[in-house]
């Protein structure tokens, strides 16, 4: 069956690809390279943390056993901030907490780091219309001005929206050019005046995945923008920063370690939990 399915995708390969960039491809890529400016970084030595948070969770007879962990480091393997939650009940929301633990990560690392790298979207953070916590982010991210999001792909589609892009921002500025640079500033101001977020595609050598980068605010230009992946160059692999590799690694919860918090608790023993477990 699946035999089937693949060898009808490759004959209709040019077809869905033609879907896939639209009409206006070749329109909306002369947009993006006015957009574009190529730029090589040089290496600035820095301190820079990255922060990272991660959840599981398991049920069984009703209940769920969840745990939660968030991780700020430094490229060089130092732990600033190690927090940590687990229970058990019935639906508990593991990404709220998730995101609180991030942004006290973030507030006990913003004094010991020339540059805080947050991983994902500022976007997923207002987008949750948590009022309290939005107020403790922008506050952290306002101290020292050195807090920044950071993703590696992104669903955007506000740039090229008015030439009917079908694709997010990010698969056109890939298909324009493999070297290193960024995307001029984009600002949103949707969330209101004090929550306004700047963004801007980047890349940092040649042919690597591009990233995109929010900041907070829409006092930012070019030279900002260089100086930042200056920074972020000087402990990348792949194009990406090595803080953040070390802080998903260091707070990732696998299902074999929440099988071994079950067994650790003696939840193993329970009727019912070894059809969901094992």
């Amino acid at each position: 069956m699946l035999n089937t399915v693949y060898k009808d995708a490759i004959k209709k390969r040019d077809q869905m690809l033609s879907v896939l960039k639209g009409p206006k491809f070749e329109q909306i890529l002369q947009k993006a390279e006015e957009n574009w400016v190529n730029y090589t970084p040089t290496k600035e030595d820095v301190v820079t943390a990255g922060i990272d948070s991660s959840f599981n969770n398991t049920k069984f007879q009703g209940i769920e056993l969840w745990a939660v962990t968030a991780v700020s480091i430094k490229s060089d393997g130092e732990i600033l901030a190690d927090l940590h939650d687990s229970g058990l009940g019935p639906d508990i929301d593991l990404s709220r907490i998730a995101s609180k633990m991030e942004i006290e990560a973030c507030e006990q690392s913003v004094d010991l780091a020339d540059l805080v790298l947050m991983d994902g979207s500022l976007h997923s953070q207002f987008m949750t219309r948590q009022s309290s916590l939005d107020v403790v982010i922008v506050k952290a991210m306002k101290r020292n001005e050195n807090v920044i999001f950071v993703s590696k792909t992104s669903n955007t589609k506000k740039q090229f929206e008015n030439l009917g892009s079908l694709a997010g921002d990010i698969f056109y500025y890939n298909h324009l050019t493999k070297s290193p640079g960024f995307s001029k500033i984009f600002v949103e101001k949707k969330y209101g005046k004090y929550k306004v977020i700047s963004s801007t595609f980047v890349r940092l050598s040649d042919s690597t995945p591009i990233i995109k980068l929010e900041f907070l605010g829409e006092n930012h230009d070019n030279d900002m923008i260089k100086s930042v992946m200056n920074k972020i160059y000087r402990n990348s692999v792949g194009g990406y920063p090595y803080a953040l590799k070390l802080a998903h690694n260091n707070c990732k919860i696998s299902d074999r370690e929440l099988s071994k918090m079950v067994s650790l608790l003696g939840l193993s023993n329970e009727i019912g939990s070894r059809e969901v477990l094992g």
